[in-house]
């Protein structure tokens, strides 16, 4: 059996939460896409498995999320092929805790970069 795709409620739960995170109007603009990652499910694996993922870019910044399993997830932004980052937790059991926890830690980054301190 595979890993089943994401549903339309999970879209919303998504595009709801970049409206909290960057405000509605950069997320109307904002178009999630849903794409198929490669992953090895578990450190030993050999052989890849084909995942679906949801693929959105704000900004200068990219972000992915793959299911890997009913209810497993795996989260990970970029700036460029050289700059990713993940979350520090290595797979989600529920998706809106993933979501949430990629937007702060890309949130924490962008302020990082911009040599800000302290939450919005």
């Amino acid at each position: 059996m595979g890993i089943p795709g994401f549903s339309a409620s999970d879209l919303k739960l998504v595009q709801a939460t970049l409206k909290e995170r960057f405000g509605a109007e950069v997320a109307e603009r904002t178009e999630i896409k849903e794409a198929e990652t490669e992953v090895r499910l578990s450190p030993g694996d050999r052989e890849l498995t084909t995942c679906p993922a949801l693929f959105w870019i704000v900004g200068d910044c990219a972000f992915v999320i793959s299911r890997t399993g009913q209810a497993a997830y795996r989260a990970m932004f970029y700036y460029s092929v050289k700059e990713r980052f993940g979350t520090g937790v290595e797979e989600y059991d529920n998706l809106g805790d993933c979501v949430i926890t990629l937007l702060k830690a890309q949130e924490d980054e962008d302020q990082r970069r911009r040599g800000e301190t302290g939450i919005r």
